[in-house]
């Protein structure tokens, strides 16, 4: 399994960026995955969960409201909408897939995730 993230870039504060996932060799039902970013100097922080099959999704409360979790399955590929983004936003952010549908226990731990992309990098500009 190999995951692919992009969209990155720089952006103004109050700007919008969508990021995506692209998954490969194999399909993600009843996979459990993530986005997760670390910021320099700070603690990796998970912003949003996506159980793939059931459509339940959670959000971070740093970021609730201002990001979106999204798959298409045709594509193989998660996304992640964000808007209104603030300075603090700068960070590398991960995608990451667990191969089993996580109990909410699970959902915000790092080792529940086997499978991590490259990382895609946000920088929010003020």
């Amino acid at each position: 399994v190999q995951l692919q993230a992009s969209g990155g870039g720089l952006v103004q504060a109050g700007g919008s960026l969508r990021l995506s996932c692209a998954a490969s060799g194999r399909t993600f039902s009843g996979w459990t995955m993530a986005w997760v970013r670390q910021a320099p100097g700070k603690e990796r922080e998970f912003v949003a969960v996506r159980r793939w099959t059931e459509s339940t999704t959670y959000y971070a409360d740093s970021m609730k409201g201002r990001v979106t979790i999204s798959r298409d399955n045709a594509r193989n590929t998660m996304y992640l909408q964000m808007s209104s983004l603030k300075p603090e936003d700068t960070a590398l952010y991960y995608c990451a897939a667990a191969d089993r549908r996580l109990i909410i226990s699970r959902l915000w731990v790092a080792d529940s995730y086997a499978y991590w992309g490259q990382g895609t990098l946000v920088t929010v500009s003020s």
